[in-house]
């Protein structure tokens, strides 16, 4: 029954790194908005996720989470703090982006709170969650 969870939960994170990641090129390919530099690190971080989850979930490999949790994390706290950038006006000035499009511009608001950064942190964190609900072989040992 574990097994049958984990694998839901392996399936269910890397349908949300294939979402993130066409999301992401429809806004920036079809939509024509040009990526920040912190979006640039949140995809480096997000699209091999893509691959990676979808082989690890065609193998049921659940060992894959001790690669994938620490590139969520790293991405998850980009996300955030690009998202902080946005909505608190004193972390623009933290580290602004210095080439291109500015790190605090916000090309959609849904909501008043739905950014592209938001999508992007709500992805890690789901993958996150995902990640930390699958239960390795030693783990049911």
């Amino acid at each position: 029954m574990n097994e049958t969870k984990s694998k839901l939960f392996l399936y269910f994170s890397w349908i949300v790194s294939v979402v993130a990641t066409l999301g992401s090129l429809y806004f920036s390919e079809i939509r024509g908005f040009i990526p920040c530099e912190l979006c640039w690190y949140q995809r480096i971080l997000m699209y091999p996720f893509a691959l990676i989850l979808g082989i690890a979930t065609f193998n049921s490999d659940f060992r894959v989470k001790k690669y994938v949790l620490p590139m969520a994390v790293i991405g998850c706290t980009i996300s955030l703090f690009h998202y902080l950038q946005q909505k608190v006006p004193g972390f623009a000035e933290i580290k602004p982006c210095t080439n291109g499009v500015p790190c605090n511009m916000e090309y959609i608001n849904w909501f008043g709170f739905i950014t592209i950064p938001f999508l992007a942190l709500t992805a890690f964190t789901l993958i996150i969650t995902f990640m930390l609900l699958i239960k390795s072989q030693k783990d049911t040992k």
